[in-house]
């Protein structure tokens, strides 16, 4: 708060910020302005309200504050920028960037919000640095729903990639340190992600369906199809990295491609989950040549993002988000964000002075968070203040229930 607290116009929405930061970094099952303003000993979530919405501060200068947080403590010359997106299920249609549209977070088409996420995998450990809605072109083609929803004029319609591309040129401009970036198929299977990365001298491992096809010496030729024509020494075993239960064990192969940027070389990469057969692909791209263990380090760090997408939204509420407009929700997720780098990086930090000892394993966030909130967050409220908020909540769904069957008498 100390590093934030200048980007806000007035002490007091610096406050409110502070409040709400500590909010969800609290153990609160529900994470929203009424449950976090109880809380901090507020009246009503008004402050929160406000500090989300009317206040005057900029998001970007937070996020600036958040790179800086992360990479001062995480930063080194062959980290990762990893791009994935996630999806919030929500209902109705005002909630900006809402529609039914395909969310892995369900694992089907559900009325949900979308957005992309960057994350940063360095020698130390790793965070969020940004974050881009996604806006289908049932919003940008209404430019009366999108005023309503606050989102600025001049926002047009962004494919996922396209908002990856932007959030990782904003990253590097700001002098972020990385030498690598790592994606899903989504992200594999568009061009210009794959040809502005080599403009950068950035290398990538980005994933790819079986059925793409690249160019080869032999002519285009299908991913899958490359790989069933593998010899067997062709293969590796190679370890991606730590997971749950251990080191994750993949056999990987490499093969060349024809693809010509001015500099460095193009192969595809293949890994092969020994026990079950399975086979991943990516399209793999490197300025200077590099062993085959390096682009399987890099592959198996493009998992971070799914544990930061785990442990942000079971942790600092990422997710719970009650707002509506693009204003909101940009400021929503920056201070979670925030939070989020906080406890990956104080964690992070007690990991290098405590003394090994092989019977326990090493401190989790999970954990730093636990004792954090037990010594640090006592309880801030009075019986009077507790009977208080349950009286203003009750009368608030109160006129919520009588709004409610008002328009449902009125419809009728």
């Amino acid at each position: 708060m100390d590093v934030i607290s200048p980007r806000f116009a007035r002490r007091e929405a610096a406050g409110n910020a502070a409040a709400f930061i500590v909010g969800v970094l609290s153990s609160l099952q529900s994470k929203n302005c009424w449950t976090i303003a109880e809380l901090s000993g507020h009246r009503s979530p008004d402050r929160l309200q406000h500090v989300l919405s009317r206040a005057k501060w900029d998001a970007d200068d937070v996020r600036r504050d958040l790179q800086a947080l992360v990479v001062d403590a995480f930063g080194s010359g062959d980290a990762i920028l990893v791009v994935d997106e996630t999806g919030d299920l929500k209902k109705g249609t005002k909630t900006v960037g809402v529609q039914r549209q395909y969310t892995g977070t369900a694992g089907r088409i559900e009325n949900s919000q979308v957005a992309v996420y960057l994350a940063y995998a360095g020698s130390g450990g790793y965070g969020f640095l940004d974050r881009a809605l996604y806006l289908p072109q049932s919003w940008t083609d209404d430019p009366t729903r999108c005023a309503q929803a606050g989102v600025p004029a001049d926002i047009e319609f962004a494919t996922k990639p396209a908002l990856a591309a932007g959030m990782i040129a904003d990253a590097l401009d700001a002098g972020v340190p990385a030498c690598w970036v790592a994606g899903d198929e989504v992200y594999g299977a568009d061009p210009t992600l794959r040809t502005m990365l080599p403009d950068r001298k950035i290398g990538y491992v980005l994933g790819v369906a079986a059925n793409r096809t690249v160019p080869t010496a032999g002519g285009d030729i299908r991913v899958d199809e490359l790989a069933d024509g593998l010899r067997a020494r062709a293969w590796r075993r190679l370890s991606a990295g730590d997971g749950a239960t251990g080191r994750r064990w993949y056999s990987w192969a490499r093969v060349a491609t024809t693809e010509t940027p001015d500099t460095g070389t193009c192969t595809v990469l293949v890994g092969r989950n020994d026990r079950t057969g399975e086979l991943a692909y990516y399209r793999c791209y490197t300025p200077h040549p590099v062993a085959l263990t390096a682009l399987v380090r890099v592959a198996g760090r493009r998992w971070i993002v799914e544990e930061s997408f785990q442990s942000s939204k079971g942790l600092t509420g990422l997710e719970e988000h009650q707002v509506r407009t693009w204003t909101s929700w940009h400021r929503w997720t920056i201070l979670v964000m925030l939070a989020h780098a906080f406890l990956a990086v104080a964690t992070a930090e007690q990991r290098t002075h405590d003394t090994a000892d092989r019977s326990l394993i090493r401190l989790s966030v999970n954990e730093f968070r636990r004792l954090f909130i037990a010594l640090l967050l006592p309880p801030t409220q009075s019986t009077r203040q507790l009977l208080r908020w349950s009286h203003w909540r009750r009368r608030h769904q109160k006129r919520a229930q009588q709004c409610h069957q008002k328009h449902r008498a009125t419809t009728q």
